[in-house]
């Protein structure tokens, strides 16, 4: 990985575009960036962690500058353990603001060596979250314009599985 590299922590459940957008715009700022899935125990995910990284990687391309991995437990430890001190966040909206000033002082807390850069998310795209996007998908809207080709496929074949039944 190239010397400025920031983490971008999520649970990607599933990929959106305002998730690229943000990994374009932070490889702008960052030589390098590490897209890490994580284990929330409160989510029931619509998408294994390797489903998750698969739909990353297919949507990223080439891009030799992102790394997808995933992790669980702190983020801290698990920047720690990778030798990188920045974390990569968006914000959408002044809630959003909120509980990442929040989380951003608890792991300033945990690792005093711990810093997080905030990007605002593109105009295209503040209304767009993984959430609504499942949802929307579950009942057979049309959400083509809020996730990459390969994430709209998989979310279609998922919800095929489940004939069509929400999560």
């Amino acid at each position: 990985m190239p010397s400025r590299v920031a983490i971008y922590p999520g649970s990607f459940d599933p990929l959106t575009n305002g998730h690229l957008s943000l990994i374009h715009r932070g490889l702008k700022i960052f030589d390098g960036l590490v897209v890490a899935v994580a284990n929330n125990r409160d989510k029931s995910p619509l998408f294994t962690f390797e489903e998750r990284m698969a739909l990353i990687r297919g949507a990223l391309g080439d891009e030799q500058r992102v790394e997808v991995d995933s992790f669980d437990g702190l983020l801290t430890d698990y920047a720690k353990r990778r030798g990188i001190h920045t974390v990569l966040r968006g914000l959408r909206a002044v809630s959003d603001f909120e509980y990442e000033f929040q989380l951003a002082n608890m792991n300033r807390k945990l690792d005093p060596e711990f810093d997080s850069v905030f990007v605002m998310t593109g105009e295209r795209y503040f209304y767009v979250s993984a959430r609504l996007v499942r949802e929307v998908a579950s009942y057979g809207g049309d959400v083509s314009s809020m996730v990459p080709p390969n994430v709209l496929a998989g979310l279609k074949a998922r919800f095929a599985e489940r004939g069509g039944k929400r999560p």
